[in-house]
């Protein structure tokens, strides 16, 4: 919009001016049913009363302190998090990179701490997405977000996705840890078996070697469960978290055992912002919502209904020929173009989200109602019947 930006957007020439639930409207009348939350940010919709109302309470008392002193609402909010999770401990920043980072520095410091300073490598997934510092997208590893950011921050094996064989043929005594998204967003909506993940956790329980999870975008009740890899029973050491944590307040977090908690003393890592009173009201207003009777059996009950709904238009449609995933994150295979697919959805009044290997992504704020997915796929079928036309 703006000659003053720095030009690394290729922005949809939009303006929204406010947000309802399930809807934004622009500037020029138009209404949208948002099914691309923010990229998955905005879980709760838009303009939710619980949320806003806990980010203007806290705004009139205090917003920012720093973490020399104690936070009320953030204590609160790792206790919530460490009760309804595997972890014993909790860490905030204000981003899904940072919290990446942090976990990384939490796996080398822990083998260094313990008396293993040369394990410091990570086995990351083909087609896994990080975050975009130097070290987060050598994690990734994809070409596309490293070219021109050379040379490449060292440390990473890259395995493709549920392989164990390559998994285990990866560690090496320098290995500090595994780092895997139970659910890949940015890469095309694939899940990680259960068998998978298993059998990562035994390698790794071997191997004395750390178990991550990234579960910024596949999180927080996006898969019908508070948390992705709750399907599969698989708990890790590290996991993290952001996005819908806020519904739209940067945030972001790091949830651990004790034993990797243990070796992170005072000095060795921190933040500014992070942790600050209104992202923490804000993320605790959230889990109000999220931890409430029903919610996420909503969530399954919704995700049921659009899948079973979008398999129903393969048959006789063109433009994609596969729909995968979890809950409300749902991937579709397009067989022509995605931004094509995009595009098309857009002008009918529906928005959505592209993502690697031609797939286009879905992800509907988990409020969203049966007559909300009849008005999507209704888009989809108008969408679709105007690209094969």
């Amino acid at each position: 919009m703006s000659s003053a930006l720095v030009q690394n957007y290729a922005r949809i020439d939009v303006t929204f001016e406010r947000g309802e639930g399930a809807y934004l409207y622009a500037e020029d009348g138009r209404r949208f049913l948002d099914f691309a939350s923010g990229i998955g940010v905005t879980s709760l919709g838009h303009a939710h009363a619980g949320v806003t109302g806990a980010l203007k309470d806290q705004a009139d008392k205090v917003w920012h302190v720093s973490n020399l002193y104690n936070i009320d609402p953030q204590a609160r909010l790792a206790e919530r998090l460490v009760a309804n999770s595997f972890a014993d401990r909790a860490f905030f920043c204000n981003s899904g990179a940072e919290a990446v980072e942090a976990a990384l520095k939490m796996a080398r410091i822990h083998h260094s701490s313990t008396g293993h300073p040369e394990r410091y490598r990570v086995i990351t997934a083909v087609n896994a997405f990080h975050g975009r510092t130097l070290a987060t997208i050598a994690a990734g590893g994809q070409a596309k977000h490293l070219d021109g950011f050379g040379p490449k921050v060292e440390g990473f094996d890259q395995i493709a996705l549920n392989d164990l064989d390559a998994a285990k043929k990866a560690i090496q005594p320098e290995t500090a840890a595994i780092l895997i998204e139970p659910l890949q967003g940015e890469g095309g909506i694939h899940i990680a078996d259960s068998d998978f993940l298993a059998g990562l956790r035994a390698l790794a329980d071997d191997a004395g070697i750390l178990l991550i999870y990234d579960e910024i975008q596949c999180g927080m009740g996006r898969t019908g469960k508070l948390w992705a890899h709750e399907w599969s029973g698989v708990a890790p050491d590290i996991m993290t978290l952001a996005k819908a944590l806020g519904n739209g307040f940067p945030i972001g977090a790091v949830l651990c055992t004790e034993a990797v908690a243990a070796t992170l003393v005072p000095g060795k890592h921190g933040t500014t912002f992070g942790g600050n009173p209104l992202a923490m009201s804000v993320a605790n207003a959230v889990l109000d919502e999220m931890l409430a009777d029903g919610f996420l059996s909503h969530v399954k009950r919704m995700g049921a209904l659009l899948r079973q709904r979008l398999e129903s238009l393969i048959g006789n449609k063109r433009v994609f020929s596969e729909v995968r995933g979890s809950g409300l994150m749902i991937g579709l295979q397009c067989t022509d173009s995605n931004l094509e697919l995009m595009t098309a959805l857009r002008e009918q009044g529906l928005l959505s989200v592209v993502a690697d290997g031609n797939a286009l992504r879905l992800l509907p704020p988990l409020i969203i109602d049966e007559t909300q997915i009849d008005e999507a796929c209704a888009a989809l079928e108008r969408a679709c019947a105007a690209i094969e036309s």
